[in-house]
């Protein structure tokens, strides 16, 4: 890739050896002349931090809300989704890793621009837009210009993360963000370190900061890995935090891990743990539990925390509206926390 199709990154600084501190996520990578960050896609060019990825999605899908997985924000609709190579972490088990770990010449990406995709979101009848299949951090300048641009036509914007962002940047990347799903894949610095390559602490002042200074509703995704982060009090711990730090109105998806990448060899997880792992949600509190990558409709099913109405129905990501009217149950008329117009 060429100098000229490189775009002027944010959030860097020079340090006291002249060389480019990139201050976008906690990894504060330092690179020397002509390196790459740990996300493969910004680097040091002539003493400037430049990233690759503004305005080169490696392409677009019209997919279900549900898919992201949101159930509580917009639920039914389509969302027009895309994303660009790199990625802030290591996941041993990514299951986007040929777009994630790859830079953007060794992939085939087009170039768009931000009132070109707003403009797709609108023809394909999509009232949202989702910033998702690597992570939007690393591309996070271009995430600010779409959802600029996207909010001044009335198309939402959500954000699929892995919450792994500096504190310098949260601020700016978020601005005009209205909905948040992010993997929290475990509640262990140990299962970070090991199998994300990362730690856990920032993910989770990502998550309180959000919930404390932005608008944007917020939803969370742990994929159970066998062994690795499914253990019972782990899971004990995680959901009372979930309670204390965000609410107990903040959805969590327990979805089931699938072999991939790095780790072929470890075996899926059973329907049992998923299951398991959502009443341990409910049993502490959290009045919206679901299950994922699992049939059980039980599982998928969106119900009143007042009266136990059934209000959203889903088979897979079919969506049934139930005794849902506007934002209140039909059954007892308690408000369900989301965003649903």
């Amino acid at each position: 890739m060429t100098t000229s199709e490189l775009y002027p990154a944010k959030w860097w600084r020079l340090n006291e050896k002249g060389r480019v501190l990139c201050e976008l996520c906690p990894r504060y990578c330092v690179l020397g002349e002509g390196k790459r960050g740990f996300c493969f896609v910004r680097k040091n060019v002539g003493g400037e931090l430049k990233t690759s990825a503004y305005g080169k999605p490696l392409g677009f899908g019209v997919d279900p809300i549900e898919k992201k997985p949101l159930n509580h924000f917009l639920p039914g609709t389509p969302i027009l989704s895309f994303g660009t190579a790199g990625c802030n972490l290591g996941c041993q088990y990514c299951q986007n890793w040929t777009s994630s770990k790859s830079e953007n010449d060794q992939a085939y990406s087009r170039r768009a621009a931000p009132e070109e995709i707003v403009e797709l979101a609108k023809r394909e009848g999509c009232p949202s837009i989702a910033y998702t299949y690597n992570d939007p951090v690393v591309f996070g300048e271009f995430v600010i210009d779409v959802a600029k641009r996207a909010s001044a036509e009335d198309i939402r914007s959500v954000m699929v993360t892995n919450g792994y962002i500096a504190e310098r940047a949260r601020e700016d990347v978020f601005a005009d963000i209205d909905a948040a799903n992010v993997d929290l894949k475990a509640f262990s610095d140990d299962f970070y370190k090991r199998l994300a390559l990362g730690s856990l602490a920032p993910v989770l002042e990502t998550l309180e900061w959000l919930r404390r200074e932005t608008d944007a509703w917020i939803e969370l995704t742990t994929l159970l890995i066998p062994g690795e982060n499914d253990d019972e009090d782990e899971l004990r711990r995680m959901t009372d935090w979930i309670g204390e730090r965000l609410g107990a109105e903040t959805p969590i998806h327990f979805t089931a891990f699938h072999p991939s990448f790095k780790m072929l060899d470890t075996p899926p997880t059973p329907v049992e743990t998923v299951t398991n792992a959502r009443q341990i949600a409910l049993d502490a509190g959290l009045k919206h539990a679901y299950v994922g990558n699992v049939a059980s409709q039980e599982g998928a099913t969106t119900y009143c925390a007042s009266c136990g109405a059934a209000l959203l129905a889903r088979n897979w990501r079919n969506v049934r509206f139930v005794n849902l009217e506007g934002d209140t149950c039909g059954a007892c008329g308690a408000k369900l926390a989301g965003v649903f117009a």
